[in-house]
């Protein structure tokens, strides 16, 4: 069983390179893990500029929102010139687009950043606090059990008056009765909180079950991955499920990774066969247990990793992809990673480490740069209008994210907080709009390196596997890392 938290596995902070207008930027979400909850946001500048102020806003999906709040300003980090921060309070389970807007002597520049907001777990009590207000509630439930008597006792006396007997006994049994009265209050109040954390805790995040069936079809291995879209919970209250959109052209990127030795890795794009199945022509992959992971974005722009297993029997045939995109590779596990590997074409792909030990939590270098057999420069095509794509997954699956140059942010995403309208409130009207639309891609030309803005969330042992186009080949790079 693997954990599974909202966009990517076991990776729930977003991460987004890009520009603002005139001024490239960096910004890091880190998501709250409760909501409603705070989420800490820093804009890092990466080329100086004179900038007056930044802005940040989270926008929630509601095309029927007349106008949203006004936003809050990011304070300057001390000591840091080009680095910014802030906390926004995400009230709401489900979509958010953060704006970022840049103010400087190059004019305004405004980034989106879509951020998945989900509670994947419960606070507790600490200990000392819990025990403080224990005693506490007992000071006051005794407190009020004392001054109801010495009302009933003493409230119609005049000064220096003693009560008397009658008085007396009438006090003590108005203090037995409050004690029973705030005694039941208590017990509703605690059956009260009991049934809110129990609905809390059924609204914790599940992302929608996969179940993954292989069969032979005319010599063809056919994964058929089917959604179950009564399984998932917590990405909105009584969620339903809503018309997929293509993300980089596709309405699936499905991944699969060989359990148990790590050695074989598949980037696959299945074909829709209805709303909630896929199904892909599996490569000639090796016999053994595979983890899937899929990547989803539905048209409110929630994005999301879908989870399941296969088991491979046997050997297919000759491979005809389902889609142009699809790729694979078998690399093996050598005891001493290394930071150069040479791909399919005879290029090599080099990670270019700092040389300093990877830190969770901390920016970590994840730059690659890819030579021709002859040692040049290697020209790289676009690969789904991307320098490149990379997938990092810890050994045990407890982590996996699909990385862009840009970061883990989905374009899908973008795509539908940039196109909405009012009328978007009526399911499989922005879908369908989105899948009529061209929009625009980024694309690279003639560059020789990638990179992936990305810190590792957790420590553990890591793989990467890098890819990029050349000369109309995917090729594959696959990376080990060892996080502190």
């Amino acid at each position: 069983m693997w954990l599974v938290l909202c966009a990517h596995v076991g990776s729930p902070d977003t991460y987004f390179e890009g520009a603002a207008g005139p001024y490239p930027v960096r910004v890091v979400i880190r998501n709250p893990s409760v909501v409603p909850g705070l989420a800490q946001i820093s804009v890092r500048l990466l080329v100086p500029h004179a900038v007056r102020r930044v802005l940040v806003l989270p926008v929630f999906w509601d095309p029927r929102t007349a106008a949203p709040p006004p936003p809050d300003l990011a304070q300057r980090v001390a000591g840091d010139s080009l680095l910014y921060s802030s906390a926004l309070w995400l009230m709401s389970r489900g979509s958010y687009g953060v704006q970022v807007t840049v103010e400087g002597e190059a004019g305004t520049g405004l980034a989106l950043v879509p951020v998945m907001a989900v509670a994947t777990s419960r606070l507790a009590l600490q200990k000392p606090l819990g025990a403080a207000l224990l005693a506490f509630g007992a000071f006051l439930f005794a407190g009020a059990v004392t001054i109801i008597g010495a009302a009933v006792r003493e409230s119609r006396l005049g000064p220096g008056v003693a009560p008397d007997w009658l008085r007396v006994r009438r006090a003590r049994i108005a203090m037995g009765v409050s004690a029973v009265v705030l005694a039941l209050a208590i017990t509703a109040g605690r059956a009260w909180w009991n049934a809110v954390d129990a609905a809390y805790r059924t609204g914790l995040y599940e992302a929608p079950h996969a179940r993954a069936i292989l069969r032979v079809d005319r010599g063809d291995q056919i994964l058929r991955v089917t959604l179950d879209p009564t399984s998932g919970r917590g990405s909105y209250p009584r969620r339903q499920w809503t018309p997929l959109v293509p993300d980089h052209g596709h309405l699936m990127h499905l991944f699969l990774v060989r359990d148990s030795l790590l050695d074989v890795f598949a980037h696959l794009h299945p074909v829709a066969v209805d709303s909630t199945t896929f199904e892909t022509r599996l490569p000639p992959l090796p016999r053994g247990r595979y983890r899937l992971f899929g990547d989803i974005v539905d048209e409110t722009g929630f994005a999301q990793t879908v989870v399941s297993t296969v088991e491979v029997t046997a050997l297919g045939g000759p491979w005809r992809p389902s889609d142009a995109d699809d790729a694979w590779t078998v690399a093996a596990v050598s005891g001493t990673p290394a930071s150069t590997v040479t791909l399919e074409d005879g290029s090599t792909m080099s990670w270019d480490t700092p040389g300093t030990p990877i830190v969770v939590d901390h920016d970590a270098s994840l730059h690659f740069v890819v030579k021709d057999p002859t040692g040049r420069p290697a020209e790289l095509e676009p690969y789904m209008a991307m320098a490149g794509h990379a997938m990092v997954m810890r050994d045990d699956g407890a982590v996996f994210v699909h990385l862009h140059p840009e970061g883990n942010i989905s374009l899908a995403a973008l795509q539908t907080f940039a196109l909405r309208q009012r009328g978007d409130t009526v399911r499989g009207l922005l879908s369908a709009r989105l899948a009529a639309t061209h929009v625009q891609m980024e694309s690279v030309a003639n560059a020789a390196s990638v990179s992936f803005p990305y810190a590792f969330p957790k420590p553990g042992h890591y793989l990467i596997w890098v890819q990029v186009k050349r000369h109309g080949r995917i090729l594959t790079g696959v990376f080990h890392a060892d996080v502190q």
